[in-house]
């Protein structure tokens, strides 16, 4: 009895010993299986690039990516934006630089390629820019349509932002094409007068919080 308690203590030291080693090499491979390597991949949306010859908003905006690991990447955009705005007795223009950080997430891959595939992600973004407003509506003394102009100012913009979309590779080259669209959620914009913006650099033209942007780029992987 007394050698059967012996080799029990000394069988379950040597299991502990063994399952801690095991594991301790699980983790080790991990490690290794989910090291970071620097890698970047830069592109430029070409869709919005291109509409801006034959409309009234010029939008030049890219990206920089980074893959963390399999599944996960995170993301940097910077652009400018230059738009106008006439409706509802509103008459505004605007234009500035833009920048938002975030990352998304892979949720289906190609078995030949973990690059290609559909995810989901989210960013933080924030807008300084110039704005002035030409015509502003307002209620005169005996309810008629009246309009006043304001002098150019300077304002933020911060909204949320959410990102749907696929990249996919170009034949067997480094570039890929990635499409998304943006639902987004304008947290806080400073304000000239009280006066809600009617059009943020980045953002868009919305009388409201909500909007959905779109973007179609060409991609280089480095």
């Amino acid at each position: 009895m007394r050698i059967t308690s012996i080799f029990i203590f000394v069988f379950s030291l040597l299991s502990v010993s063994v399952f801690s080693q095991s594991k301790k090499e699980e983790k080790k491979q991990d490690s290794i299986k989910w090291q970071y390597k620097p890698n970047f991949t830069v592109g430029v949306d070409v869709l919005n690039l291109g509409a801006g010859f034959f409309g009234d908003r010029q939008l030049v905006q890219g990206f920089i990516s980074s893959r963390i690991n399999r599944r996960v990447h995170a993301i940097i955009d910077i652009g400018y934006d230059k738009n106008i705005y006439k409706k509802n007795g509103y008459d505004a223009k605007a234009d500035g630089l833009f920048a938002k950080i975030g990352g998304f997430y892979m949720l289906s891959m190609d078995p030949e390629n973990n690059l290609n595939g559909f995810y989901v992600g989210g960013k933080l973004a924030g807008s300084f820019y110039n704005q002035e407003y030409m015509a502003v509506p307002v209620r005169g003394i005996n309810n008629d349509g009246v309009s006043l102009s304001f002098d150019p100012s300077t304002q933020s913009s911060y909204w949320i932002e959410a990102s749907l979309g696929a990249r996919v590779q170009v034949f067997d080259s480094n570039f890929f094409l990635d499409v998304n669209v943006q639902p987004r959620y304008l947290a806080y914009s400073s304000k000239q007068d009280e006066i809600e913006p009617m059009i943020v650099p980045g953002f868009g033209k919305s009388s409201g919080s909500f909007n959905m942007g779109f973007s179609w780029s060409l991609a280089y992987k480095f």
